[in-house]
């Protein structure tokens, strides 16, 4: 059996093959490169990288956590030069009854000498005229004094430890996190110290220095000896930074430390999450490039599917492509060769009859073969009308703007139609549509293209009526089946040749009633239908029908289309 309602559509030629504004780009396209390093894996590496080494630089910069050591030292200073203050106004002065009060240059010495042995920092001792009368870092007399300077520690660290610390140092020198603080002066004039210059005016005065020797840092508190709010000297008490720069330095070597580990781990996870991301798409996009250049007949595409990711989703979306264009292609193929061999029957008839002619001189002989001719040539025009047809029915399709479809209307509607045309002897047609009135579905809604399904109905019509007996009965029922609408056309007819329920849907299938006349129909009719049926993702199948005895009393075509959800449809 076959179907035959079509409509023009340009050359099949036009359709299938590309222009050559097509073909250039394509030619044109740059080929996939392969490169040592991948510029996406270095784009991940680069931001994760950046953004911890920022992070970890600005660690860097201190100032607060080092503000608050000095803070620290100075408050203790402050407290310590408080002490030794109020110990020597009470311990270290004498009455001298031409002089006053004033301090002794002996006792004096000596405890300071003795409070601050257990502090390990350094005590100057001015008198009321600003004179120096003792310094703990100085044993001896001022004709014999003896300068004592602590020295560090001998440097057992290995060269790596040793440069590390240069570098450090090389590093912190150039940063701005030192401060502004005026150079440390070791002399015994009081103009060099501000901070005792306040203290004989009865305050209690600190200062941090930065010492020009080792650009360490050196605070500073001085206090008045006080005996009755009599200010009879100064204790100036100062301390080396040592002990915050090296409180600052460890906890930067720290950071240091996790820095690198953080560093290390990071390019370790940027260089996996590339190689998760960048080999998959360098993989992908190879592939398709081998598609592009058809070298091989399918090439494969690698599956990444069981990602359960975008790669994933893309790698199943390149492989069904690929598939689809390959299914498309071969059915190019095959559609060609068909095409081929159903333009070849009627030429052959017709250059047979046009050779023949000339040779007839008979004139009923030669009406006959112009008879022929002409029939050919119209045979002809109609089958390339329908491959035409065929060729561009999947490139409309996609153009078509997809709607809600009500099919019980739309039967209802074709069978007013085909009551109105027929003639004396054309078949009854009977619509079967439970529920048309009633519930939510009662239009029997599918989503698709009204007028694609429209020619389908009509084709699965026309070939019932066709090989319906004349007077015979036409049936029509369309029923709401789970989530799909299940529409039937049955005739009464001679049935369907056994065995060819599928082959009746391919391309220039022909089975048409023994009374028509050949080569009025191109076969290309149930094909069609059949591919609007699966582009709306439904399916088409073909029965026999056969009553309780099991003898053959007609066919049914079998539609089934996925009801319409009422949800938007998916582009």
């Amino acid at each position: 059996m076959a179907l035959d309602t079509v409509t023009a559509i340009p050359d099949a030629s036009r359709a299938l093959a590309p222009t050559a504004a097509e073909t250039a780009p394509r030619n044109s396209a740059r080929r996939v490169r392969r490169r040592i390093v991948s510029p996406l894996t270095l784009r991940i590496l680069a931001i994760n990288v950046v953004a911890l080494a920022t992070l970890g630089g600005g660690l860097f910069f201190l100032g607060e956590y080092q503000q608050n050591l000095v803070n620290s030292q100075i408050e203790s200073l402050r407290t310590q030069a408080q002490i030794f203050g109020a110990a020597l106004g009470e311990g270290a002065v004498t009455d001298a009854l031409d002089n006053g009060e004033a301090l002794i240059p002996e006792r004096s010495r000596d405890m300071m000498r003795r409070l601050v042995e257990p502090t390990h920092i350094r005590a100057r001792l001015f008198d009321a005229k600003g004179q120096l009368l003792g310094d703990t870092h100085v044993f001896g007399t001022a004709m014999q004094a003896v300068q004592i300077d602590e020295l560090p520690p001998p440097d057992q660290s290995n060269f790596a430890v040793r440069f590390a610390h240069h570098l450090y140092d090389l590093v912190i020198a150039w940063l701005p996190v030192n401060g502004s603080y005026s150079s440390y002066v070791e002399s015994g004039k009081l103009s060099d110290y501000p901070e005792v210059q306040r203290a004989y005016q009865g305050d209690v005065a600190t200062a941090v220095h930065r010492n020009s020797d080792n650009a360490g840092l050196v605070t500073t508190a001085a206090v008045p000896v006080q005996h009755y709010k009599q200010v009879l000297g100064v204790v100036l008490l100062s301390a080396s930074g040592a002990d915050i720069e090296q409180a600052v330095r460890a906890v930067r070597f720290t950071i240091i430390e996790l820095f690198v580990l953080a560093f290390g781990i990071t390019v370790f996870l940027s260089l996996y999450l590339a190689g998760t991301i960048a080999r998959p798409v360098r993989l992908l996009a190879q592939a398709a490039e081998r598609v592009r250049h058809g070298q091989g007949r399918q090439p494969a595409i690698p599956d990444f599917t069981n990602r359960g990711d975008e790669i994933g989703d893309l790698s199943g979306a390149l492989r069904e492509m690929t598939d689809t264009l390959w299914r498309r292609m071969a059915a190019i193929e095959h559609f060609a060769a068909d095409v081929a061999h159903e333009l070849k029957n009627p030429l052959t008839s017709l250059r047979s009859a046009v050779e023949t002619v000339l040779r007839v001189s008979d004139p009923e002989k030669q009406q006959r073969l112009f008879d022929l001719i002409l029939h050919d040539v119209n045979r002809l025009t109609r089958l390339i009308t329908d491959i035409s047809d065929a060729s561009r029915l999947d490139a409309e399709m996609s153009r078509d703007e997809s709607s809600v479809v009500a099919i019980g209307p739309m039967l209802a509607t074709l069978q007013r139609f085909y009551a109105d045309a027929a003639g004396p002897d054309a078949p009854t047609m009977t619509l079967d549509l439970p529920g048309l009135t009633t519930g939510p579905d009662a239009d029997l809604p599918v989503r698709g293209s009204e007028e694609r399904l429209v020619r389908v109905f009509r084709n699965l019509l026309d070939n019932a009526i066709s090989f319906s007996p004349p007077g015979g009965a036409i049936a029509v029922r369309a029923r709401r089946t789970g989530d799909m609408i299940r529409v039937a056309v049955e005739d009464e007819g001679p049935g369907l040749p056994e065995g060819k329920f599928e082959a009746i849907f391919n391309r220039f299938y022909s089975e048409r009633p023994a009374s028509e006349d050949y080569g009025n129909h191109s076969g290309l009719g149930l094909a069609i239908s059949k591919q609007i049926i699966e582009a709306h993702h439904g399916v088409i199948r073909a029965e026999n029908r056969r009553d309780r005895d099991g003898r053959l009393v007609g066919a049914r075509f079998i539609v089934d289309l996925p009801q319409d959800d009422g949800k938007p449809a998916r582009s």
